[in-house]
């Protein structure tokens, strides 16, 4: 396991086969992702059934045995399930009426079928998910755990069924002391019967570490530039440097599988996708990353850019740019731009400014006057004044417009500084 650490278990623990009960609503919680991620670290085998099946930010792997239930299925089988078992059958179908979970009891019978081979039960939530557990226990005849977070204390789908299901169970786990002594004063548990075990963190993988931080921000098609970027990455083979990624498949066609190109460069540890942002999110990571770079360049269909929007707000909010010698950009700075394409450039490019906290400051002074004198909202008045001439008839000639360069964009300060 990558970036595991390995939980000491005695010998005859090992190879344990877990049926793990867990809800995918939007995919795993990631607590119950990394627990079971550890178990299997121990050299157990995860069975996972869960009770709904939705993808989401943490997923099963791939070496765990995934089982699925439907409900049409579910029910078609019920007569096979009575013929198999009828006494218990009845007996349970009696229980669940009464403790009204006829749909944990169904779903119950369904598990247990990809059950038989397992070694114990874990119910990773004392609700519904500990319901089926219970009557998968009652149906196989195997032990059964479970652990308790805080909302089945508090707000439990079925108060008298977690009640009874506390009284059978074989093992009850909790996160907390407090939790402990709310099961023993509202559900008449032993404190002795229950076992704290806090929640777990590799602190191999979370421990305090500075990171520089290159942003990109840009939608995902060729142009943009950001195989360049990921290519000049994984030359400078920097464990201390990480790429953030701001944006997604824009309205264009063909749009780059930005995550695949991470994928395959073997870089995926050191970038963070942060999806589409704007407003006070983006601001944010403007202002928490050390460089912007944009190895902005002509696409195959031999589209460019304008100029990037995403540069003038580095500029505004004071960070060093990396970008392309692309167009308009070297009309406005000088420094620091790489040649289209230029693998090898922007890596060094990268590296002058990752060792030079001189540069970087110069870089920040620098590029906030470049904004400021530039790209002010007071541009927006030539706009208007152009808009007023049409609709007054007074038609300067637009082709003017030169005349007034030098006027309205000032020369850059410091830029050879």
């Amino acid at each position: 396991m990558n970036n595991m650490q390995t939980v000491g278990v005695t010998n005859s623990k090992q190879h344990m086969r877990i049926a793990a009960i867990a809800s995918m609503k939007r995919g795993l919680e990631q607590f119950i992702y990394r627990e079971l991620t550890y178990l299997e670290g121990t050299g157990a085998s995860i069975n996972l059934f869960p009770t709904k099946s939705n993808p989401g930010l943490y997923n099963p792997r791939e070496t765990w045995n995934v089982h699925s239930w439907s409900p049409l299925r579910a029910i078609l089988l019920q007569p096979f399930f009575f013929l198999c078992s009828p006494i218990r059958y009845l007996q349970l179908l009696w229980h669940a009426i009464q403790m009204r979970a006829i749909v944990d009891f169904i779903i119950a019978w369904d598990f247990s079928r990809k059950m038989a081979n397992v070694d114990v039960i874990y119910a990773t939530f004392g609700d519904h998910k500990f319901f089926v557990g219970y009557f998968c226990k009652r149906i196989l005849e195997k032990p059964l755990a479970v652990t308790i977070h805080a909302y089945e204390l508090y707000c439990n789908p079925n108060p008298q069924l977690f009640k009874r299901a506390l009284q059978q169970c074989d093992q009850v786990i909790t996160v907390t002391e407090h939790n402990r002594e709310t099961l023993a004063s509202e559900f008449d548990v032993e404190p002795t019967n229950v076992e704290i075990v806090r929640y777990s963190i590799d602190t191999e993988e979370y421990r305090p570490e500075k990171k520089f931080v290159i942003l990109i921000v840009a939608f995902f098609v060729e142009r943009k530039g950001h195989e360049i970027l990921f290519r000049a990455i994984r030359q400078l083979d920097n464990p201390d440097v990480e790429v953030w990624v701001v944006g997604d498949q824009g309205v264009e066609g063909s749009p780059v599988d930005v995550k695949g190109i991470a994928r395959e460069l073997g870089i995926e540890s050191q970038v963070a996708f942060f999806g589409k942002l704007s407003g006070t999110a983006l601001k944010a990571v403007f202002h928490a990353c050390d460089v912007f770079c944009l190895p902005c360049r002509f696409d195959s269909s031999g589209i460019a850019e304008g100029f990037p929007n995403v540069i003038i707000e580095a500029l505004a909010v004071g960070k060093p740019v990396i970008t392309a010698r692309h167009v308009e950009i070297p009309r406005i700075l000088d420094e620091i731009l790489v040649d289209e394409n230029d693998v090898d450039g922007l890596a060094q490019a990268i590296n002058d400014v990752y060792e030079s906290d001189s540069l970087r400051q110069r870089l920040s002074q620098q590029n906030r006057e470049i904004a400021e004198q530039v790209f002010s909202a007071a541009n927006v008045k030539k706009t208007a004044r152009i808009l007023a001439q049409l609709v007054s008839g007074e038609n300067e000639p637009f082709g003017s417009d030169h005349l007034h360069t030098q006027q309205e964009v000032p020369s850059r300060v410091g830029v050879n500084g």
